[in-house]
């Protein structure tokens, strides 16, 4: 009963408030209904593989370019939300500002994408010396989150990053994956064999994180790996 008593006065105190600019909501993680229009969900019509956008409906098998030309290693690829300002506000306050309920903010709106028969959340590791100067691993954030809401299980020490990557943006598509290049493995003891896996993470950019990691993922024998993001960047070469 005091609980009861004191949330309407916390709540005055310390009221929710919208990711993208800080307005006053009347629930927590909602976004305000002048920062709502500026985000983009993204649907189908989209590619068959990596659901990439398409401007219009070319069947539900099509494939964009790049899944023709080199098909993917994962078994889907998606995104809350196209990369614009307010994802990448929420992006940004929950991966510097310590803004650390965005992470459920961001699995709420991921959770549609879930994708069925999901037996296991892996996040995108950081190096142990980037999560020791941060404090936290946005991605691992979200993967608890998305954890809660569906009730997958999730394992954040599943996959480590072997060492520091550069900074990738400005490198090039082939520049990044060389960045990448072994950088992650499997922890010892971790369970993967035959289990179907959600890669999780902030932002998808060129897909040379993500795909590493389902190399890495696959490797150590899951039955397969979907990936699944806050915001996805629709055109990488922006990014460089």
């Amino acid at each position: 009963m005091a609980w009861n008593i004191a949330e309407p006065l916390l709540s005055l105190a310390l009221p929710p408030r919208c990711p993208g600019c800080g307005a006053v909501t009347d629930r927590p993680h909602r976004v305000c209904s002048a920062c709502w229009p500026s985000l983009q969900f993204l649907t189908p019509p989209w590619c068959a593989a990596c659901h990439t956008p398409f401007a219009f409906d070319r069947g539900a098998d099509a494939r964009c370019g790049d899944c023709l030309t080199a098909p993917p290693r994962h078994a889907g690829l998606d995104a809350a939300v196209a990369y614009g300002p307010v994802a990448w506000t929420v992006a940004l306050r929950l991966k510097y500002a310590g803004r650390a309920a965005f992470a459920e903010t961001a699995a709420r709106l991921m959770l549609r994408h879930l994708p069925v028969g999901a037996e296991l959340i892996v996040p995108v590791p950081l190096h142990r010396w980037r999560l020791w100067s941060r404090g936290y691993n946005q991605a691992a954030l979200i993967a608890i989150a998305l954890s809660r809401l569906s009730g997958v299980a999730a394992d954040n020490g599943a996959l480590v990053r072997r060492y520091a990557t550069p900074v990738l943006r400005g490198l090039g598509r082939a520049g990044r994956r060389r960045a990448v290049s072994g950088a992650f493995a499997i922890a010892q003891g971790a369970t993967l064999r035959g289990r179907r896996i959600v890669l999780v993470d902030d932002v998808h950019t060129s897909g040379a994180t993500s795909d590493a990691c389902v190399r890495a993922l696959l490797a150590a024998g899951a039955a397969r790996v979907h990936v699944l993001c806050w915001a996805r960047v629709l055109d990488p070469t922006a990014a460089d």
